[in-house]
């Protein structure tokens, strides 16, 4: 059921990217009421990745898909915004929820010349960010662990790097 939901929100996404790409569809400041969840997977690349071998890092987890516009929108500015700020303790780390799977979305990274890690979501890990409502949902996070925004839908690279760089 929540697959469905999921495509049907890509799909209304992907019929509104015209009219609201320079906007999110929603974001929302979170104050900062807690940790981020303990999650851990492992890379595409075999590596493991977590919040534990992420600490001290300002973290990005974004919820996406291959065939999700977009989510696909926002992959270039991602991968901007790493290239400029890795050296500073930026990690942006994308969470696939393409169900066919570790090829599909291996492809897809080298294609676009994908610069951060990927992996691909599991149930448990998409619970423990208390599920999300659509696609992209992504998550910023200090270098204390705790979140600091969500946003669902997409947002301008330029907007979002002003919610970054303060947390740097």
């Amino acid at each position: 059921m929540k697959l469905i939901r999921l495509r049907l929100l890509a799909a209304l996404c992907a019929l509104a990217l015209p009219l609201v790409s320079a906007v999110s569809l929603r974001a929302e400041a979170l104050p900062v009421v807690g940790a981020a969840p303990a999650w851990h997977l492992t890379s595409l690349d075999g590596k493991p990745i977590g919040l534990a071998e992420l600490k001290g890092k300002v973290v990005v987890v974004d919820f996406w898909a291959t065939w999700c516009p977009p989510c696909v929108h926002e992959i270039p500015g991602y991968i901007a915004l790493q290239k400029k700020y890795s050296e500073r303790g930026l990690v942006i780390v994308g969470l696939s929820v393409d169900q066919k799977g570790a090829p599909v979305v291996e492809a897809f990274a080298k294609e676009k010349g994908v610069n951060y890690p990927l992996a691909l979501a599991t149930p448990e890990v998409v619970e423990a960010f208390g599920g999300i409502e659509g696609i992209p949902t992504t998550f910023l996070i200090d270098r204390d662990g705790k979140i600091r925004h969500k946003k669902v839908g997409s947002m301008e690279t330029d907007d979002y790097e002003k919610l970054i760089v303060p947390l740097l």
